[in-house]
């Protein structure tokens, strides 16, 4: 069961989302990251968590990558490249094994094998072989789109031009573009002698030596690749995963090694701490182990949730601490009001990356772990929210040092900064005369996720608005009125200001999901966003419904809670939202330069089920609850979580109870198991 958010956790959520997405374009695109993989994992990880069951495919939680560079061809690929989930701790394996085991309902006599071998530190990338050709690479991308690097790859050694006879006429061989670590220290110095620019690792160096538009730069890099994964085929060449493995190798592409096929999760633990100790042996960076469900039946089987599969997970190797000194704390103000403390650091670097601030949550955490200024403190580069402060170290504190204050009033407008009860954030009361508040409501606005506006950036968001361009929204929209003033400011000229306006223009249409979302409303996040579009279809009906839903007693604001995965807190805070008169006014104001679509449903295949509403109750006994409910959604059936006058069918397993009960008594059909299995496979 996850675990309840607390308002803490809801508050920081778009702060976090929006930090996740910043890394993710500078980690996939510009291959310039300013955070290691293992934060950039754990943030990822803790967004996750706060994001709770509902994740969709908008949250940054499940994006792949980032947007393909402008200056390569785009390729769409046949069948997305997906990421995988991480596991950070030996229960997170256990769990692993125990999900795959319960989705399929294995019993417990009987085994189920997984295929483990490294994971390697480079960039994804996919090859395409037509008639045993060489015709296409392309990097992963965002996961549905990459980049074209077909010239660069070919001059890649270890990458076979030709397959021999055999092989299938379409095969799409995906795996890692890697530089060895011997190799990341030659061309580093050969770049130092060049005075070109150095690379900080050799994932950073990999990536930038793939995306030189010159191939000639790319042949003299020692780029190396290894295949670990399939994408279109026109044939099956295999049963297993252990089976792709052999045909990969028998036609000339480089496999991860070591690796090996287990059938209980205590070998797949004494196999991470094997490659763990032995990875300074490897000539090539690893940062995990991953983990694959071996029968591709099985994994047909277990399918995807999100972007992620079901079958598979990388488990990452532990973090990284250093010892500091923490020079001062700063109070930050996010989007939602709540002021977060920072730690100021001696920068110090913790495994080949330099850290000069971390988190420190909260005031109860500082309070718990008696942080203070002066001191100094272990710093770790993964865990919870990263870089963090682990602990301090009292013996070495100076003397006359005194616990830190909390302020009680907001630094960015004075405004006074109360803590609600139950609460363990302080929150800025001053909402839009806060500028930290409207400017960070604006970057949620146009971020990736939201209005997803290029080259609308942090920066030049804080110019407007101190220029007073923008005061509201729909300012951005309007922007073009000033567009003659635009062009005379310093750094900026016609193609800039054009190049700016065309963005903002292309970004007048806009789902009804990602409108939701961009509003920025509490505890509302893509997930929810996209439920309240699902249950609304339309922005003109969720503001005339929602005006029904002032009483929580009430049937309307019942409805409400009916939708899956949306709580009382939550729906109490959409509620107030779409209720509060300057609210409106906004909404009103950007109708009038938007369009805004109503919801599409994701297509589904034909079924007479397509746009009803279920509820699963009691135990399933022909296939897992999860299988049962990934199923139904593939139909076009929404399932939800609570039985009401407007579900259409209650499929009862056994020892169903409550939901069964009303089901009856509202006159809802019912069917079992085997009559919900033939339906839907009708």
């Amino acid at each position: 069961m996850p675990r309840k958010k607390n308002k803490k956790d809801l508050a920081d959520l778009t702060k976090l989302r929006l930090l996740v997405e910043h890394h993710n374009k500078l980690y996939h695109q510009m291959d310039a990251p300013e955070i290691s993989d293992a934060e950039y994992d754990t943030l990822k990880r803790k967004l996750e968590e706060l994001e709770g069951p509902s994740i969709d495919m908008f949250s940054p939680v499940n994006a792949v990558g980032a947007k393909p560079s402008r200056e390569f061809a785009k390729i769409r690929h046949a069948i997305p490249m997906l990421s995988l989930n991480n596991a950070f701790s030996d229960e997170d394996v256990v769990d692993f094994v125990e999900r795959v085991r319960k989705f399929l309902l294995l019993p417990e006599t009987e085994k189920l094998e997984i295929l483990a071998e490294p994971k390697i530190d480079g960039l994804s990338c996919s090859l395409r072989y037509e008639k045993g050709i060489l015709v296409q690479a392309a990097t992963r991308g965002d996961g549905e789109e990459g980049e074209d690097v077909t010239l660069n790859v070919k001059t890649i050694k270890s990458v076979p031009q030709h397959l021999p006879k055999g092989a299938p006429d379409v095969l799409e061989v995906r795996g890692e573009i890697y530089i060895t670590r011997e190799d990341f220290e030659k061309l580093n110095k050969s770049q130092m002698a060049a005075e070109e620019k150095i690379f900080a690792n050799p994932r950073n160096a990999a990536a930038g030596s793939l995306r030189q538009l010159d191939p000639r730069i790319t042949a003299s890099r020692a780029l190396r690749f290894f295949g670990y994964a399939l994408g279109e085929v026109s044939v099956q060449i295999a049963t297993t995963q252990e089976g792709i493995r052999r045909k990969l190798s028998h036609w000339g592409f480089d496999v991860p090694k070591p690796e090996t096929l287990v059938d209980n999760p205590e070998k797949l633990l004494k196999f991470h701490t094997k490659v763990y100790e032995e990875r300074p042996t490897i000539a090539y960076d690893l940062d995990g182990v991953v983990y694959k469900v071996n029968g591709l039946d099985y994994q047909r089987r277990l399918s995807f949730v999100s972007r992620s599969p079901r079958w598979a997970i990388a488990h990452k190797f532990p973090a990284e601490q250093a010892e500091t000194i923490l020079r001062k704390i700063t109070i930050q103000v996010g989007r939602t009001g709540t002021l977060t403390p920072v730690a100021e650091l001696e920068p110090i670097n913790v495994g080949g990356v330099m850290v000069s601030r971390a988190t420190l949550h909260n005031e109860d955490e500082m309070q718990r772990k008696d942080i203070r200024e002066g001191d100094y403190v272990i710093i770790q580069r993964a865990g919870d929210v990263i870089p963090q402060v682990v602990k301090t170290l009292p013996d070495k504190r100076k003397k006359g040092s005194k616990p830190f204050v909390f302020p009680d009033r907001c630094p960015e407008c004075g405004s006074r900064a109360v803590r609600e009860e139950g609460a363990v954030a302080k929150r800025c009361t001053g909402g839009l005369v806060c500028p930290a508040q409207v400017v960070e409501h604006f970057k949620h606005f146009s971020s990736r996720t939201a209005f997803d506006i290029e080259g609308f950036g942090d920066k030049i968001i804080q110019e407007l608005w101190d220029e007073k361009m923008i005061k509201t929204p729909a300012d951005i929209f309007r922007l073009k009125k000033h567009a003659g003033t635009l062009v005379e400011r310093e750094g900026w000229g016609e193609l800039s200001v054009k190049n700016l306006l065309d963005a903002i223009e292309a970004r007048r249409t806009i789902s009804l999901e990602r409108f939701i979302y961009a509003l920025g409303i509490r505890q509302v996040g893509q997930a929810t966003a996209k439920k309240l579009a699902l249950h609304f279809s339309s922005l003109d009906n969720l503001l005339t419904e929602i005006k029904k839903c002032g009483d929580p007693e009430g049937e309307a604001f019942q409805g409400l809670l009916n939708i899956e995965d949306i709580g009382p807190s939550v729906a109490e805070d959409a509620v107030k939202f779409f209720n509060e008169p300057h609210n409106l006014q906004v909404i009103k104001d950007l109708k009038s330069e938007l369009t805004i679509k109503d919801f599409e449903r994701t297509k589904t295949k034909a079924s007479p089920m397509t746009g009803k509403t279920v509820v699963f109750t009691g135990k399933l006994i022909r296939m897992g609850r999860e299988e049962a409910k990934a199923q139904a959604e593939t139909l076009g059936v929404t399932v939800a979580s609570s039985v009401s006058k407007n579900t259409d069918y209650v499929i009862a397993g056994e020892d169903a109870g409550s939901k069964l009960k009303k089901a009856t008594e509202l006159g809802i059909k019912i069917l079992s198991e085997d009559e919900w299995i033939e339906l839907a496979g009708n």
